[in-house]
């Protein structure tokens, strides 16, 4: 954190004036500055601009920062690559609100001169007015003694040049100066808003699951008895047990009769086929009510208050669209389009047909709909509800989303909105941008080595101010073929990149006992639950070892140990000389931990779940905290394995016993492991236990 000082001129670099000193390209920022980036409560943000000047002047720059109460604190800048005129400070944002920054550039004198000095005097050009001219400048810092004595000993001409330039570099002259250093044409950006929400809405583990299906009972004739808010809540102590921090619940409302499919999507449904949840409004109600299966607002409240007592918290579905027994269809037909035969039409996706769901057109009656669909949403909210996961909100118009995030921004700030946006980039950056708290990605679909290094980077880095990735790793709609053919081996790479590649990440049930049975011809699991009950023996299946739970808990425990992974910004893609070996690390500083420690993880993963791979690791270890000739121990969090690394390592990792290393950096001067611990090579048998159920890809 450096002063602020008076400035000797100042000029202002707003958005009218270039300012004397250029000041461009700020950040963080969204593009075309429309709506104000973002953070969350405990990021530590990276703010940077251009900063140049015509001639050679040494420069110098600062970030201004006022948090939401008004305190003001300023961050010094520095430039991390040479020739590149970027500067950067870093600051861990506490502070939920508002908060406002200016960046702050001048021509440092002292630091000219210095410069100059040493090129002048070494070829021995005007070296009296050289050191004149220094004599001024410590005159112009201050009226201490150690300067009154260096500025008249440089005029001294009984020493030697070389002695009086020594004088200068004198470390208590140098930090005399530096401290009140003089600074010339002292240039102001504009003032930017960057807004920080609550950490949730940046940090967490979602696990999504059905109510209906937790305690469901197949009874003898053949139908069902569904599971309750009750029943499910039974399940709660063993989400919170893994270590996830929010349950995703889809829509919980009643299911319309018309069209209603069957099971694997089938147009007919059985008497006894509960009908997917999406296809919401039923006499019983619409957006506001709970299906009478699952129980009453007295139950959804008591297992809120269950989810709470295990640290949890819940995430309703908010899905704007109908069934055909909507209330809305039959109160408010202007909310839908009609078809040439007058027919209101149902939900398409050419080829795809959704006839069970018709949607909204927000065109037909806009204000109408904002206010009903607000109403809803304050509804949830009244009985606790802090988190929407918002399905399809690309097929609703953009300035609706910026009207209704805004508005509950301003009435509830800490309201967390997740946008399901499998969609173009434009409309799920758009999103992102207008307000939305998190995004789903197109991480499922990016599984090869280049594909992942990409994509982790531009989430990282390109669009870091305004889009949170939450990396779900499955859906009920995406079983991928990297899942459907990789096995267990699959499977834990995925949850590896996703719990460490992003703060935010997520899975939806039945993902850890490995269910990648594909419906023919989709990419979506056979008896899909969204349209039938799928009641699953938890306790079973981890009794015969044929549950990935465990290592779903090793993952969330690695997360909350190490602050570095509550990061977005902070990924760095490393490299391997195999095409099927990822590796990327995570730093924090020490100044920016909670721990008061460095903390670094190095992640690699073998993305072939079928082969075993031998390669050797090449790491920037300046990106780790380390400098280039370090040797650290590599501490394996899911092994427990040591070894002895440094910019070069080999590796192997074999899919069928430890597909992914997840290292802890601990530098050799301060590692608590023995020289024989840290021997020890990947190529080494691991602890890791067997795959569960013999069901591995190899």
């Amino acid at each position: 954190m450096a002063r602020r000082d008076a400035p000797t001129t100042a000029t202002s670099a707003g958005a009218d004036t270039i300012g004397r000193i250029p000041i461009r390209f700020v950040r963080p920022a969204q593009p075309e500055q429309r709506w104000a980036p973002k953070a969350f409560s405990g990021e530590v943000v990276p703010f940077s601009a251009t900063v140049f000047k015509e001639g050679h002047d040494v420069l110098g720059a600062e970030v201004e920062l006022t948090d939401p109460s008004g305190g003001t604190a300023v961050h010094r800048m520095h430039a991390p690559v040479a020739g590149t005129d970027r500067w950067v400070a870093q600051a861990r944002l506490d502070a939920v609100g508002d908060w406002r920054f200016r960046i702050r550039a001048w021509s440092d004198p002292w630091r000219t001169w210095l410069r100059a000095a040493d090129a002048k005097l070494r070829a021995g050009q005007d070296v009296e007015l050289v050191l004149a001219e220094g004599a001024a400048l410590m005159r112009r810092a201050g009226r201490a003694t150690v300067l009154d004595d260096a500025a008249s000993a440089m005029l001294d001409d009984a020493l030697t040049a070389a002695e009086r330039w020594g004088i200068a570099q004198n470390p208590a002259v140098s930090t005399a100066v530096a401290s009140n250093a003089p600074r010339e044409l002292v240039t102001e950006s504009s003032e930017h808003l960057l807004r920080v929400e609550r950490a949730r809405a940046g940090t967490g583990a979602w696990y999504e699951f059905f109510p209906r299906s937790e305690g469901a009972v197949r009874l003898p004739g053949g139908g069902w008895r569904s599971g309750t808010f009750a029943t499910a809540a039974g399940r709660l102590p063993a989400i919170a047990a893994m270590g996830f921090d929010v349950v995703y619940l889809p829509p919980i409302h009643p299911i319309g009769t018309t069209h209603r499919k069957g099971p694997n999507n089938s147009l007919h449904a059985g008497p006894h086929d509960p009908g997917s949840p999406w296809a919401i409004g039923a006499p019983e109600g619409g957006h506001d009510a709970i299906h009478p299966d699952l129980g009453t607002v007295g139950d959804l409240t008591a297992f809120l208050g269950t989810a709470q007592e295990h640290g949890l918290e819940v995430a309703l579905d908010l899905a704007l669209q109908c069934s055909p027994d909507h209330p809305w269809v039959k109160e408010h037909p202007e909310w839908f389009s009609r078809r040439a035969d007058g027919s209101i039409a149902y939900a398409e996706n050419p080829p795809k047909q959704y006839q069970d769901i018709y949607p909204l057109n927000f065109d037909n009656d806009p204000d109408g709909l904002r206010r009903e669909v607000l109403r809803v949403v304050e509804h949830w909210v009244s009985l606790g509800v802090r988190i929407f996961r918002v399905d399809n909100p690309h097929t609703k118009p953009l300035d609706f989303w910026e009207w209704l995030l805004g508005t509950m921004r301003e009435r509830h700030p800490d309201v967390v909105f997740l946008a399901e946006a499998f969609t173009r980039p434009a409309m799920l950056r758009s999103l992102a941008g207008a307000g939305f708290q998190q995004s789903y990605t197109y991480f499922t679909w990016r599984n090869t080595k280049r594909e992942l290094e990409d994509y982790l980077s531009e989430l990282a880095h390109e669009t870091a101010d305004y889009l949170r990735p939450n990396l779900f790793v499955n859906t009920p709609d995406i079983l991928t073929e990297y899942l459907q053919s990789g096995g267990e081996p699959a499977y834990r790479v995925r949850a590896a990149i996703a719990a460490t590649g992003a703060p935010v990440w997520g899975v939806y049930s039945g993902f850890e006992l490995i269910e990648n049975v594909a419906r023919p011809g989709s990419e979506e699991n056979i008896d899909n639950e969204k349209y039938e009950y799928k009641p699953r023996d938890w306790a079973a299946a981890e009794a015969r070892g044929e549950s990935l739970a465990p290592y779903l808990t090793a993952l969330n425990g690695i997360r909350r140990a190490h602050p570095a992974l509550g990061q977005l910004r902070n990924l760095t893609v490393q490299w391997s000389d195999d095409d099927a070996v990822l590796v990327y690390s995570k730093h924090l500083d020490a100044e920016h931990s909670p721990t008061g420690e460095d903390d670094t993880i190095i992640v690699v993963a073998n993305l072939d779940p079928h082969a075993v791979r031998e390669t050797t690791v090449h790491l920037d270890v300046t990106r780790l905290g380390l400098a280039l000739d370090s040797r650290f121990i590599a501490h394996d969090l899911l092994s427990d394995e040591r070894y002895d690394w440094g910019a070069d390592n080999y590796v192997r990792l074999d899919p069928r016993r430890n597909p992914v290393h997840i290292l802890h950096v601990t530098p050799r001067s301060d590692a608590s492991a023995t020289s024989a611990d840290a021997s020890a090579q990947s190529r080494q048998p691991t602890d890791l236990p067997e795959p569960i159920g013999g069901r591995s890809g190899s």
